[in-house]
């Protein structure tokens, strides 16, 4: 994988859970200092038709917390994304595996969203897709939650500027 400055975050059908995470991802990392601070986040989904628009939970649950997606709307994962991402962060294992065989990568290359958090503390996010509100700002705070660890992890895998 190349190490260019865009992480994508992936789901299933990029409505839900992955343009959450790309948004809360780039909020953290607007506040940290550079080269993190630079880094751009994207999302796409590993079954997305493309063009579908983001769950209206997905929108209130982000809006909760100051933050828009209403935007947004889905986008297929391509091999480029992949070959190009700084990291790839997916919600489950399934995901993962998926990736890893559609673009002939190795698993290593591809991590979970919560998989640096500390032992015991579950590392998938279900999907909230139909659920209700509650079940979206459930989601919403496992993201969050997963923050603080994943910026860790990022700030190994970036150069410091000279």
């Amino acid at each position: 994988m190349a190490k260019t400055g865009t992480i994508v975050t992936v789901c299933t059908a990029n409505i839900c859970r992955s343009p959450m995470a790309a948004a809360l991802l780039q909020h953290a990392l607007r506040a940290q200092p550079e080269p993190l601070r630079s880094l751009r986040v994207v999302s796409a989904g590993v079954a997305a038709r493309g063009g579908d628009p983001v769950s209206a939970n997905s929108v209130e649950a982000l809006r909760k917390v100051g933050l828009d997606v209403a935007g947004h709307t889905s986008v297929a994962l391509t091999p480029t994304m992949v070959s190009e991402a700084l990291a790839v962060l997916c919600m489950t294992e399934t995901h993962r595996a998926m990736i890893a065989l559609m673009f002939n990568l190795p698993a290593d290359h591809i991590h979970l969203f919560r998989e640096f958090m500390p032992r015991g503390a579950e590392k998938e996010i279900a999907d909230p897709f139909g659920g209700s509100l509650k079940q979206y700002e459930a989601c919403r705070d496992e993201l969050v939650e997963a923050l603080p660890s994943l910026v860790g992890f990022l700030q190994t895998r970036v150069a410091k500027p000279a």
